[in-house]
């Protein structure tokens, strides 16, 4: 009787693993790459000791380190093992993301994990891998993007390292980003991908700017600077959800089927063009999109690209309102009452 259970046992073991062997595959690359990253860090405190490491990106340590102390102790978000361990780039991208979307609809293609849920994008480690799922995904006829990104976080399974990447950004860019990761790591809601970034945009946003007054000043040119750039990407950002919805009423019209079509094809990329150029009113001392001898398909940005701005911009004016009317602009109050309302993993 036992063997019998234990054959079938090992039946079920073997058609899960069968059944699963994509999602096996992809966990065991991304802990290989993880792992690889973890045994070559540096504790932060033997970087500042280490007379032969420079003291200007010293410096830089030393102000992500209060980056983070001002988001626990000013925010609220979570104290973590995070930031006290450095890992050096020797100036290569870490993670390569893909995002995917319908060929004629506004819809981000999902992927499914198990304990963490669904996710509109997914990371690699390994560049080739990347650029095999995006030319499988191409061949099914879906619309992707893929690029490399700066930070991401574990939500507390690890210690998320500094990179080397993030010690060339600016103040309020650097602030932005590590409570951005740092918000992730504090309130994170399963199969909500859409509200997690949307929030943690908002929080490093925010944050950014209460840390910059903090540091420097109200009248500093640190905060100056990154209040100009975040005029510019708040506008460029709300352009490209408009555009969004412009796409989706030309797409509405094409009907259910999403096979390729020249005429479809040659009314999306006018509208693409024409989102795209239309940006360069935004702000009238910076452009953004210069096109020069046309167009190919390959250059011009698809419907994944959008879909990067819906994941982690369309919710920015219903935080900002709730956050100014109910909260009076305390984001530690905010904080809090978001995390005693939405079940965080």
């Amino acid at each position: 009787m036992l063997k019998r259970i234990l054959l079938a046992l090992l039946f079920i073991i073997v058609l899960l693993g069968i059944y699963y062997r994509d999602i096996l595959s992809y966990g065991v690359m991304q802990a290989k790459g993880q792992i690889s990253i973890l045994a070559n860090v540096e504790e932060v405190e033997d970087v500042l000791a280490n007379p032969a490491f420079p003291d200007s990106l010293k410096r830089r340590i030393r102000l992500i380190l209060e980056i983070k102390q001002f988001g626990v102790d000013s925010l609220g978000l979570k104290p973590s093992d995070n930031y006290t361990t450095f890992y050096n780039q020797h100036g290569k991208p870490l993670i390569w993301l893909i995002t995917a979307s319908e060929r004629y609809k506004i819809v981000p293609y999902k992927w499914n994990f198990p304990v963490v849920g669904t996710f509109p994008y997914k990371g690699y480690f390994d560049s080739t891998r990347a650029v095999r799922e995006e030319k499988e995904l191409i061949t099914t006829g879906l619309d992707t993007d893929i690029g490399d990104v700066s930070a991401w976080s574990t939500l507390g399974y690890f210690k998320d390292p500094i990179l080397s990447s993030m010690l060339k950004r600016r103040d309020g860019s650097l602030a932005n980003l590590i409570l951005h990761e740092l918000t992730h790591g504090t309130l994170f809601v399963k199969n909500n991908l859409e509200l997690n970034e949307n929030l943690a945009s908002f929080v490093g946003d925010q944050g950014a700017i209460r840390f910059l007054k903090y540091k420097y000043g109200l009248d500093s040119p640190q905060l100056r600077t990154y209040q100009y750039s975040k005029k510019y990407n708040d506008a460029y950002s709300g352009h490209m959800l408009r555009g969004t919805v412009k796409l989706d009423s030309l797409y509405k019209t094409f009907g259910n089927n999403m096979s390729p079509d020249r005429r479809k094809d040659s009314l999306k990329k006018a509208m693409i063009v024409k989102i795209l150029t239309d940006a360069d009113t935004l702000l009238s001392t910076k452009r953004t999109f210069k096109p020069k001898n046309g167009l190919s398909d390959s250059q011009l940005p698809n419907n994944a690209y959008f879909i990067n701005y819906l994941t982690y911009k369309s919710r920015q004016n219903i935080f900002l309102e709730e956050f100014e009317n109910k909260f009076g602009g305390d984001l530690k109050k905010y904080l809090a009452y978001l995390k005693e309302n939405y079940p965080s993993m």
